[in-house]
């Protein structure tokens, strides 16, 4: 049975804030669960109506009803399970590799979405605008489907990074260059922008590397990507 403090604690933990002051953010459904529980992310209580997670100590798994857990779910439709995780310590960027930079994504399922998305195109750092959705949103953990465990999300100043930085620095904009004729390095930092903006005029500035993902429809009126499409399209070319 879940008593009212452990409700009144989690449903709190949908709003930033709490979830800040708790250390603590909740994850929905058996596979994101499983992959958290077999990550470096440290339980701190399983919500389950049914008798599974069998590894998981009995002192810190909760045998619940399904209103119960309507109580406490983000889904409009309540999973079986929900979990409650510690919020891992943050890790430092290495400046190697491929690494995305967010600016200012709006959008839990894009952020989600865009992990899921670095994850299979084994990028392993996302850097973030403090304007982005939070990592620990419940709708961005339920997104990530497990992807949250293996890459590293700092929520940064871009513009002091970006300043700083000694890679090439790439961002995609309507008047790039076509990326599918350019020669794309194994090094660098992709700059995404915000749903409805693109990418800041400060942080357009910094950008030494302008591209774009041209259209081929005969009347090329769609004006933009979703944030999430764009990326895939761009991680894509320069994985190849």
């Amino acid at each position: 049975m879940v008593s009212k403090n452990q409700i009144k604690l989690i449903t709190s933990l949908q709003q930033k804030k709490y979830r800040i002051v708790n250390q603590l953010f909740f994850a929905e459904g058996v596979k994101v669960i499983q992959e958290l529980l077999q990550s470096d992310f440290e339980l701190d209580h399983l919500y389950t109506t049914q008798n599974d997670f069998e590894d998981v100590l009995i002192n810190k798994k909760t045998l619940i009803h399904e209103n119960d857990l309507k109580k406490i779910s983000a889904l409009s439709t309540a999973n079986s399970c929900l979990a409650v995780f510690k919020m891992p310590a943050e890790k430092d960027i290495v400046e190697s590799g491929l690494i995305i930079a967010l600016d200012s994504i709006r959008d839990p399922g894009n952020l989600g979405t865009i992990l899921r998305l670095c994850d299979w195109f084994g990028i392993h750092q996302i850097v973030c605008s403090k304007e982005t959705v939070d990592i620990y949103n419940p709708k961005v953990v339920q997104a990530t489907m497990g992807s949250i465990t293996r890459v590293n999300v700092r929520y940064i100043d871009l513009n002091d990074f970006l300043s700083q930085t000694k890679l090439p620095v790439f961002g995609t904009f309507m008047d790039g260059v076509n990326i599918y004729k350019e020669s794309l390095p194994q090094e660098g930092i992709i700059v995404m922008g915000n749903e409805a903006n693109g990418i800041s005029d400060e942080l357009e500035e910094i950008i030494q590397n302008r591209l774009s993902i041209p259209r081929f429809g005969d009347l090329r009126k769609t004006e933009s990507l979703n944030v999430a499409t764009a990326t895939a399209i761009i991680l894509s070319e320069f994985r190849r």
